[in-house]
């Protein structure tokens, strides 16, 4: 079902030098592995941890480190969504119970014990075991996000009290960034506008490219410049 995604991973993987912080085949097991539920789990113990390591790394602020430390989370978990739209129209779904992570030389890898994948109607896999039909795949990654990002983006927020729009700001990124490395600008804001809020809205073209319209807080670690598409290039102040 995903082997043309998988084939696209494989070759990121292969570019990065095997840093990938989602595994190509998407789907894992065995030792060494978190629940991504756990992270969403008061006193927020093993989110802390993550959290805390990125603090450590970059010599920042705690809600610094953990707005860095999502900007990855948020890139990986959302990077096979946004490929298998482009590629195929054949989306994986990552549901929060099924999704785990681990500490990795990506900042943190993604997989999960079980996917299912989002089809339209007249997919020749539609209705195979493992698919879901779905009229509007915009919607059907709205509520996956829904279910994946928005628990582990109010535990973040409770635990540093960052701001929800910035994190939502880089949910939004993720969705563009892989998309506009081989294709316009405009299939990925086809893409935002599609799913809606809370990501559409957030990210808007300049130029040849595109700026957020917040700021991941990349600019506030030490001897850092503000990212190319970082709303404070343009002057723009961002907004929690």
């Amino acid at each position: 079902m995903l082997a043309e995604l998988t084939a696209t991973l494989e070759k990121a993987a292969a570019e990065r030098d095997g840093i990938l912080g989602v595994l190509p085949g998407l789907v894992a097991s065995g030792p060494g592995w978190i629940p991504a539920r756990e992270l969403t789990r008061e006193p927020y113990q093993a989110l802390a941890g993550f959290v805390d390591e990125a603090a450590e790394l970059y010599g920042a602020p705690r809600h610094v480190a953990a707005a860095v430390w999502w900007k990855t989370y948020g890139y990986w978990h959302t990077l096979p969504m946004a490929l298998g739209w482009a590629v195929n129209r054949r989306v994986p779904l990552m549901r929060l119970e099924h999704t785990l992570v681990r500490p990795s030389d990506a900042g943190v890898t993604i997989a999960a014990t079980e996917i299912t994948v989002a089809v339209e109607p007249g997919d020749p896999i539609a209705g195979s075991p493992g698919t879901v039909v779905s009229d509007d795949l915009g919607a059907t990654i709205r509520a996956a996000l829904m279910d994946g990002h928005q628990p582990l983006i109010e535990a973040l927020t409770k635990l540093t009290r960052l701001g929800r729009r910035n994190l939502w700001g880089s949910t939004a990124e993720a969705f563009v960034g892989p998309l506009m490395e081989d294709g316009p600008y405009q299939r990925a804001a086809d893409l935002l506008r599609a799913i809606g809020r809370p990501v559409d809205g957030l990210i808007e073209p300049h130029e040849d490219g595109y700026r957020r319209r917040t700021c991941c807080l990349w600019v506030t670690l030490p001897d850092e410049e503000a990212c190319s598409t970082c709303c404070l290039q343009s002057g723009r102040s961002s907004s929690a």
